[in-house]
């Protein structure tokens, strides 16, 4: 695949084949990241897990501390007294049956949907356009709950959610460009140590395999990360 002049020319800033600390490793993504847009920064993460086993899975989520530079559109699929509570608290679409059909017809505009439990069977309807899609609600995620107010404040706050994908990885956004090095390393290391209390106990080995950042449109810096 041919790359971009942009791309190519950032490979001139570091050595692609060498691991950084957090700190050069993200004053390297930082200086590669040249688009005229505020890009977003990734944080892959191979792990040294079997998916495909129950007992080694890894799933959470945290709290940036310093958010994500993302504006984020929440859904949550409610009933009375939690519909009205969610529109207090600043939730972008609130509604039940209604809101249903509309996913159900195409409509999709949200990035995290929240719903109380009382509305699971409803929700199940849809699942197999949320579920692909990342946007299922979980109680493990903290995204089915009766603490709609708490799981609203949480998203819009930075909460972002970890999850192992087929391949053993995990990618978290950890923020943006504009941001700077101390934020994006705050950011970073809260996401990595949930991610390395989230060990599984059935893991065998070594846990952290590759630890590597990038931003929306540069190459990737390998992170040297022991623990």
């Amino acid at each position: 695949m041919n790359k971009g002049k942009r791309y190519t020319k950032s490979l001139e800033v570091f050595d692609k084949t060498a691991s950084y600390d957090v700190k050069k490793a993200l004053e390297n993504v930082i200086a590669t990241s040249t688009a005229k847009f505020d890009e977003t920064i990734e944080l892959h993460v191979k792990l040294g897990v079997d998916g495909r086993n129950a007992d080694q899975q890894v799933r959470g989520v945290v709290v940036l501390p310093n958010g994500t530079g993302k504006s984020v559109k929440v859904l949550v699929i409610a009933r009375g007294d939690k519909a009205d509570e969610a529109t207090k608290a600043g939730a972008d679409h609130v509604g039940a049956e209604e809101i249903v059909a509309k996913i159900n017809g195409g409509w999709l505009d949200f990035d995290v949907a929240i719903t109380t439990p009382d509305m699971m069977g409803v929700v199940g309807r849809i699942a197999k356009i949320l579920g692909p899609k990342g946007l299922m609600p979980n109680p493990k995620s903290g995204t089915v709950t009766n603490d709609v107010t708490k799981a609203i404040n949480d998203v819009k706050a930075g909460k972002v959610e970890y999850r192992l994908d087929k391949t053993n990885n995990v990618h978290v956004i950890i923020g943006k460009k504009s941001f700077g090095q101390e934020k994006l390393a705050e950011n970073f290391n809260t996401v990595m140590d949930a991610i390395v209390k989230a060990k599984p106990a059935a893991a065998k080995g070594q846990y952290i395999r590759s630890v590597t950042l990038a931003s929306t449109m540069g190459p990737g810096v390998k992170v040297s990360y022991n623990i």
